[in-house]
């Protein structure tokens, strides 16, 4: 069995250690591969630039995706993986700072699976991340991974 990996989508270096500390706090012990921009996101997705020759068939159990991100912005990214049958059915969380009503919609209207705004606080931030691992990686039954890669 392949081990369950996570990719955090996440700019912010405050915000992306955080992220990996309340995932070690709820002993959520997944890989994580962090891409730091959504161009780099779609690179290791699509196995481009520096991600080329990565195999195709491992991919993320989880996308947890921040919609503010230099380069290529959230919700392009969102859009893109939904336009392609390799990752058109990955499990993709928003996990933002944005409350703004437009950026839920637009992410919903992209097929986010969720979207969940980061609480300020470390223990809601904490128990945010604990029910996203529990549900996503142990509970969700995932889509397979399509051959044709």
């Amino acid at each position: 069995m392949t081990k369950k990996m996570i990719l955090l989508v996440e700019d912010n270096p405050d915000d992306e250690a955080l992220t990996l500390r309340a995932l070690k706090q709820n002993k959520i012990q997944n890989e994580v591969v962090v891409a730091r921009d959504g161009a780099e996101a779609l690179d290791y997705l699509f196995a481009r630039g520096a991600y080329a020759g990565r195999d195709l068939r491992v991919m993320p159990q989880l996308i947890l995706l921040d919609l503010k991100l230099p380069k290529v912005d959230g919700l392009e990214v969102l859009q893109r993986l939904r336009a392609d049958p390799r990752t058109a059915l990955l499990p993709v969380v928003v996990l933002t700072s944005s409350k703004e009503g437009r950026d839920v919609i637009e992410s919903y209207r992209h097929s986010a699976n969720s979207y969940i705004p980061k609480p300020v606080d470390f223990a809601q931030f904490t128990e945010a991340v604990r029910q996203l691992g529990l549900y996503w990686l142990v509970l969700n039954e995932p889509a397979p991974v399509p051959r044709s890669a």
